[in-house]
């Protein structure tokens, strides 16, 4: 396995004397000495443990704390068998974050410390799927999306214009073609302009631009690598689908494995929009003519004239007019299919438009059949509640403040058996996050991966930070239940009362944007420090001025609640405005949680308590991110203290000094502020 250096960071091969590898613990004191780190005991035990898993094939899941060094814990036992055996392993993140935090930081400084003492220096690369790639084809050809799609002309002066001449020049320049270093970014509808989808992709053999495609270019290098670092979702395609992405590989490392099974649902999750379908009816059409493609024009349209008048949410039967306009958007998709002839047929001039054709109207046509198969045969009775495995739901218009038609969706009520069966069946398995133990037990997560009893080994390491003296849990207890109507005005009262006594130092973890501005802006005219929200800016922006800043509050939702890592006195209170459960009317959560009922379990806990537990532990673990960090995770909603659940999510967080006195909360708070 070697390479040469590049400007992506990969190694070199470079021969040594040492026919074995030192021992794993050795190695590891090597490499904290070469990093100058401190050598951590969790971090002893988890990379012990990671290596005899890795030896004895064996899935392992292992809670390592905020401050444990797991990178280091996994990637160099992950070394030692890449060296020792000849096969790479594969170590897949949820966060792009973590993901050049790995490639621009950690492995650099670990291969330059372990080098010397392997048989030969170690390589790596990043792999991601093919849409983060230019397409130098369709840059050549200039084939866009589709005229309708495309809001703009190239050559106009504006927002999205500039983006594509950047773009355009940027492509003259980059070695890799990788969008991620394209700074600052651009929009995903001026990238669209210039990338493919695997399925839209002619493959190596047939594109005239092949032999220098950035996507294959990653692929051969990593192909090349001992430690191959992906995302899950390309880690998902992957197993799920049997294309060939990443190397041959017998032994994966799952980081960030707490977002596992909701990165593997996104991706097998259908959609069916006004907008899909009017687009593989463009792309048709353009190939076998209007007389066909019209068919699947007036199927969209009885579909989005369907969707438009229908209400938004769970879809528990299937009406008939639903039925039949599903069955029309299928069948209408499998003619023009049959009318653009043999997939393979030689004709270079149109291969790609052919090819991304064809894309589209296969994921119509079975996107279609999924959703009519996940209610049964009607004439049957429809499937019965615990026979079913997959949820409908439609989306309203313009969600997430996009300007987007309704979207019906089609999703699996469990991924556990796939992910049995494609993944753990298949590989070795390393799963890691510093939140994977809820209410005492890793069996939460264990079942939504799809892991049995006897499978698999449970391994928490702890975290060299002492949670009851450097943290304090309040729970407000005196507070009333959160409703429906926004925050209650003692729920404001106590946030000033709180950021008052901390002088600032702020983060605000709230349940929803909404209740993150009305938050704000309340604030902002009862309080002499500055308060940013989520929005405001770019997160990462928010978050830098929100260090730079001791007295700055910071507001925000789910992105916040995971991607903080603010050391020191700029962050010394955590607020958490109530209890995150899903939203009673989320489709997908609410499906799985009746499912579950219906299949003889408990859905509250196995769903809504602990997607909860997961966000509180993820949420309270903002708060210490280094040894001297010291502050309070203040939770305002009581039910944290009174409710029947309230033991499991409790035993979820961090060994925190509790308490439910305000008082001694805000004196605390306040010595807190006089040291810093």
């Amino acid at each position: 396995m070697a390479a040469d250096v590049g400007a992506a960071g990969y190694g070199s091969s470079v021969p040594t004397d040492h026919a074995e590898p030192p021992p794993v613990e050795e190695l590891l004191a090597i490499a904290v000495r070469g990093l100058r780190g401190v050598e951590r005991p969790g971090q002893v035990k988890m990379a012990q443990a990671v290596w005899q898993a890795m030896s004895d094939a064996e899935h392992l899941a292992v809670q390592a704390g905020t401050g444990t060094g797991k990178s280091l814990a996994y990637l160099v036992p992950a070394i030692r068998y890449a060296a020792e055996t000849g096969r790479p392993v594969v170590v897949s993140t949820a966060t792009i974050a973590l993901q050049r935090q790995l490639v621009e930081r950690d492995l650099p400084r670990l291969i330059d410390a372990l080098a010397p003492h392997l048989p030969h220096r170690p390589e790596f690369a990043i792999l991601k799927g093919r849409r983060n790639y230019l397409c130098r084809h369709k840059m050549s050809t200039g084939l866009a999306d589709d005229e309708e799609e495309r809001l703009f002309d190239v050559a106009e002066v504006s927002a999205t214009g500039r983006m594509v001449q950047r773009i355009q020049e940027w492509a003259n320049e980059t070695e890799t073609g990788d969008r991620d270093e394209l700074v600052p970014g651009v929009s995903d509808l001026a990238w669209r302009q210039f990338s493919v989808s695997g399925r839209e992709c002619l493959g190596a053999q047939r594109c005239p631009n092949g032999a220098e495609c950035f996507a294959e270019l990653a692929k051969e290098r990593a192909s090349h690598a001992d430690i191959v670092v992906t995302n899950h979702a390309l880690l998902a395609i992957d197993a799920m689908e049997d294309l060939p992405l990443l190397p041959e590989h017998d032994v994966v490392v799952v980081d960030e494995a707490h977002e596992l099974t909701d990165r593997v649902t996104s991706v097998v999750t259908g959609e069916l929009s006004e907008s899909t379908v009017a687009l593989a009816a463009r792309r048709a059409e353009r190939l076998v003519g209007p007389d066909v493609a019209e068919r699947l024009k007036e199927a969209g349209e009885s579909l989005a004239a369907l969707l438009a008048a229908a209400p938004p949410g769970r879809i528990d039967r299937l009406p008939e007019s639903l039925a039949l306009t599903l069955a029309l958007v299928r069948d209408a998709a499998s003619a023009c299919v049959t009318a653009l002839g043999p997939r393979n047929a030689d004709d270079p001039e149109n291969a790609a438009a052919r090819r991304a054709a064809f894309t589209a109207l296969d994921e119509i046509h079975d996107t279609a059949q999924r959703m009519l198969d996940a209610f049964g045969d009607p004439e049957q009775g429809g499937l019965p509640e615990a026979q079913r495995s997959e949820v409908v739901w439609l989306d309203p218009p313009g969600l997430h403040g996009r300007r987007t038609p309704p979207a019906l969706r089609v999703a699996p009520l469990s991924v556990g058996g796939m992910l049995r069966e494609r993944l753990f069946g298949r590989r070795t398995v390393i799963l890691t996050s510093a939140t994977l133990v809820l209410g005492g037990s890793f069996d939460g997560l264990a079942r939504q991966w799809g892991l049995r009893e006897g499978e698999w080994t449970g391994l928490d390491v702890g975290s060299p930070f002492d949670h009851a003296r450097q943290g304090i849990l309040y729970v407000a207890k005196h507070l009333p239940q959160p409703g429906r109507d926004g925050l209650p005005e003692a729920y404001l009262t106590e946030i000033a009362e709180l950021i008052e006594a901390a002088g600032g130092r702020t983060l605000g973890l709230f349940s929803s944007m909404r209740a993150a501005r009305a938050a704000a802006e309340a604030l902002r005219e009862r309080l002499d420090v500055p308060v940013l929200c989520q929005g405001d800016d770019t997160t990462g922006q928010l978050v830098k001025r929100f260090a730079a800043d001791p007295a700055t509050c910071l507001f925000g939702t789910l992105s916040l609640w995971q991607g903080v890592d603010v050391p020191g006195p700029s962050l010394s209170l955590v607020i958490i405005d109530r209890i995150p459960f899903p939203r009673p009317d989320d489709p997908l959560a609410s499906a799985r949680q009746r499912h579950v009922a219906a299949t003889g379990g408990n859905g509250f806990m196995a769903v809504a308590a602990t997607h909860a537990a997961l966000l509180l532990a993820q949420g309270a673990g903002r708060l210490l991110r280094s040894p001297d960090d010291r502050g309070v995770v203040a939770v305002l909603d009581p039910r944290l203290a009174t409710a029947r659940y309230s033991g499991f999510l409790l035993g979820s967080l961090p060994p925190f000094w509790r308490t439910t006195d305000p008082r001694v909360v805000r004196d605390a708070l306040r010595r807190l502020n006089a040291q810093a």
